[in-house]
């Protein structure tokens, strides 16, 4: 009886410590991590810290012009690198304008040949006027002549008045035909102007049948979309079949080598950050490792402002907007891992003389 009653002693002295070291243990690792998170949330002086979100820039691949998507090459999650193909839109209707340009075009090459060969012939006539020009002009200085011997003859009494009067209207006569023959070569060389300018507008027809069909092969060419630069996709906004405006959104991307977190600091503190200070970020997914950042932005506008700012207290519930980079290099070693939308602290360095706390230096996996 008596080993019965040690036993049972033992086991009741074994439940009654068990609970206690293991509410004991509990509480030291709480302690542990109070104690740590005390002294990342205590910084020294020359420091600053503030909330923030892990953000990245997006990229909504739109279309250029209005149409149906014929098809799309990649799905949400997928990585893509810049220039790669995501999505086709249909070009039926475009490809039939481009042979319409085409065709277009060829008319009015045909329309610069047929103006070639009326300008040449134009200038045929032009030379033909100018030959009877010559020959009319041959024969008013001939007619000029003999009216000058007639008159002489006539002064003499050896020739009749009959044959000064004839003498008189051929010599008239030529010299009329002289203006006639003048006219038609100003009526030639108006009929080379004329033919010039017609192969000056049927060049123009084909500078503008080869910029319209410029014009239509850039739109077939815009209706490949392709990624303006490396990322992930995000979302497929639209999928095949749709018909979409100008501007329609086709696939949204996220550039995950351009990733950085947004926070806001106070007047006193954001006065101090220099752009290319370095920042620290610990997310709140993975507090045991330590992110370095720069600041590339500190707004010059208060995001925050109360009414009247007239007394230094109000002026102190002021706060700017600060953005800190994480280095691209360190993105695309990690690039599977980045994520946006995690919220965590950034710690910022204002005194760059000042040395950054143990818990803070940096610790990437």
């Amino acid at each position: 009886m008596k080993t019965s009653a040690n036993t049972f002693q033992m086991k009741t002295s074994a439940n009654t410590w068990l609970p206690r070291i293991i509410i004991v243990l509990v509480a030291l690792g709480i302690a542990y991590f109070a104690w740590q998170n005390f002294r990342r949330d205590t910084l020294p002086s020359g420091f600053a810290k503030s909330n923030g979100r892990i953000e990245a820039t997006e990229i909504n691949v739109a279309t250029k012009t209005s149409g149906r998507i014929k098809d799309i090459l990649v799905d949400e999650g997928d990585f893509v690198q810049a220039g790669q193909v995501l999505a086709y839109m249909d070009t039926a209707v475009l490809e039939a304008q481009l042979r319409e340009a085409k065709a277009h075009l060829q008319r009015a090459m045909i329309g610069i040949e047929t103006a070639q060969s009326l300008v040449m012939q134009r200038e045929a006539e032009r030379a033909a006027a100018e030959a009877i020009v010559a020959q009319r002009e041959a024969e008013r200085d001939a007619a000029e002549k003999r009216l000058a011997r007639t008159e002489e003859l006539a002064r003499r009494g050896t020739a009749a008045f009959q044959t000064l009067d004839d003498d008189r209207a051929a010599f008239q006569s030529a010299r009329a035909a002289v203006s006639a023959a003048k006219a038609q070569l100003a009526a030639a060389d108006a009929a080379i102007g004329a033919a010039k300018a017609q192969v000056i507008d049927a060049q123009s027809a084909v500078e503008a049948a080869r910029a319209t069909i410029a014009r239509i092969q850039a739109d077939i060419d815009d209706s490949v979309l392709r990624a303006p630069r490396e990322g992930r996709v995000q979302y497929r906004v639209a999928e095949p079949g749709e018909v979409l405006a100008a501007g329609g959104t086709v696939v949204n991307l996220v550039d995950l080598t351009d990733v950085y977190m947004t926070f806001f600091l106070p007047t006193a503190a954001a006065g101090r950050v220099a752009l290319g200070s370095e920042v620290r970020l610990v997310l709140d997914a993975a507090p045991q490792y330590v992110v370095p950042a720069k600041a590339t932005f500190v707004a010059d506008v208060a995001q925050f402002t109360p009414k009247t700012v007239e007394t230094e207290e109000e002026r102190q519930k002021l706060m700017f907007r600060i953005r800190a980079q994480i280095p691209a290099d360190l993105l695309r070693a990690h690039i599977t891992q980045v994520k946006t939308g995690l919220p965590g602290v950034a710690y910022v360095r204002l005194d760059p003389n000042a040395e950054w706390p143990a818990n803070l230096q940096i610790n990437v996996p």
